[in-house]
């Protein structure tokens, strides 16, 4: 059999990758970045398992990802696991479960790969690594703005440049919809219309041409999307139900404490954006790059836990994907790569280690150290005590 007889055992599905060198570093490192500043804001690891019943995986928030969801049956207690396809869920049963009788509010954070079933036209991968927190138990704007703040951190911490936010208010839809007695074929047929941000279609969505009042009010909503402060302003401006007034200030209170702590940091608003967003309760937001189109961190506010027992508390919190952050993140200098030829003692490595060497030791003989040093891709070789460039 030659080489190439074998090829076809790299074939992989569609969605699936190894993550080869040096790239796999790189993920590595960023993780371990992300994970240091979340720790330097107080928040502690934990570490769920990969599969777990189906029940808890999919219960609560995690129901809308029930069709991306691998199952299978566990042999030993013959009941139906599901592999994760998200993290957030689990951090949320470990928060109201083992760690229920914690003081809150509860800082969490994780990393770890998740598998879904299938991948999208944007994002075709169906594995890939995230790393992110939840605040669990407060339901304040200032939890909020932590969220969002603390992702704009770490993501700089990694290394990606141009940062911005978009802030979305995925309930408030629904709020506004509520106070106008909206039923549900028309709300169906208005989130089409604010989804293809089709002012037209707004009043016609309503089917009833006399609803002035209401279209005016939605295509107001539409009319909102854009920077923050100009977004905030035709917000306040409109005259929208209790409810929905409710959610456009704390959109707007958010907005404020995060330009107080960062205010360089750009900031739009999108209070009619739903997709992808169902689960969540409150404000939300989207971090993006200048480098780089892909969503690089998704978060919001949403209820931890198993509203359908009655076990639920408030929470926020932000997902990280490394494979969109090293997509926009430019690649690390890597260290030197030393050859030690054969007669090299192992304590002496660390001596070439400390002066930012990676050493790659010779485990054969060879006539010629720089011609083995090249094929093994070092940058350097250790000749007659000198750490020589080749």
């Amino acid at each position: 059999m030659t080489f190439n007889d074998n090829d076809h055992r790299g074939l992989l599905p569609a969605g699936l990758a190894d993550l080869l060198p040096p790239d796999a570093a790189r993920e590595a490192r960023a993780i371990d970045l992300a994970i240091e500043r979340f720790a330097a804001f107080g928040y502690e690891r934990v570490k769920p398992p990969l599969v777990e019943f189906e029940e808890s995986l999919l219960g609560g928030p995690g129901a809308a990802l029930g069709p991306q969801t691998f199952r299978l049956m566990d042999p030993v207690s013959q009941r139906m696991m599901g592999v994760r396809p998200d993290m957030t869920v689990q951090v949320a049963r470990i928060a109201v479960t083992r760690l229920k009788h914690e003081p809150r509010p509860l800082r969490l954070s994780y990393g770890g790969n998740v598998i879904r079933v299938r991948g999208s036209a944007l994002k075709p991968e169906r594995q890939f690594a995230q790393v992110g927190t939840e605040l669990i138990g407060v339901d304040t704007a200032e939890a909020d703005a932590e969220a969002v703040l603390l992702a704009v951190d770490a993501l700089r911490a990694i290394g990606v440049a141009g940062l911005t936010v978009d802030l979305n208010l995925p309930t408030l839809v629904a709020a506004v919809a509520a106070g106008l007695k909206l039923t549900a074929d028309p709300l169906r047929r208005l989130r089409h219309a604010l989804d293809r941000k089709d002012e037209a279609a707004v009043a016609k969505a309503l089917g009833d041409k006399s609803d002035k009042k209401g279209a005016d009010l939605f295509v107001g909503l539409l009319r909102a999307a854009g920077p923050a402060e100009r977004g905030i302003a035709q917000l306040t401006g409109l005259k929208l139900p209790a409810a929905g007034a409710a959610e456009a200030a704390r959109l707007a209170e958010v907005v404020k404490l995060v330009h107080a702590a960062d205010p360089d940091l750009p900031l739009t608003v999108d209070p009619v954006e739903y997709r992808g967003l169902e689960y969540q309760t409150g404000v939300s937001f989207s971090v993006f790059a200048l480098k780089g189109r892909q969503e690089l961190a998704r978060g919001g506010r949403y209820s931890a836990g198993y509203p359908e027992d009655g076990v639920s508390e408030p929470a926020t919190g932000f997902t990280v994907y490394m494979d969109a952050v090293l997509a926009a993140s430019d690649a690390t200098a890597q260290p030197p790569r030393l050859y030690l030829p054969q007669g090299i003692a192992w304590r002496d490595a660390a001596t070439w280690q400390a002066r930012g060497y990676a050493v790659v030791r010779a485990v054969v003989a060879v006539a010629e150290p720089r011609a083995e040093a090249k094929r093994l891709n070092c940058s350097h070789a250790l000749i007659d005590g000198d750490a020589v460039p080749l």
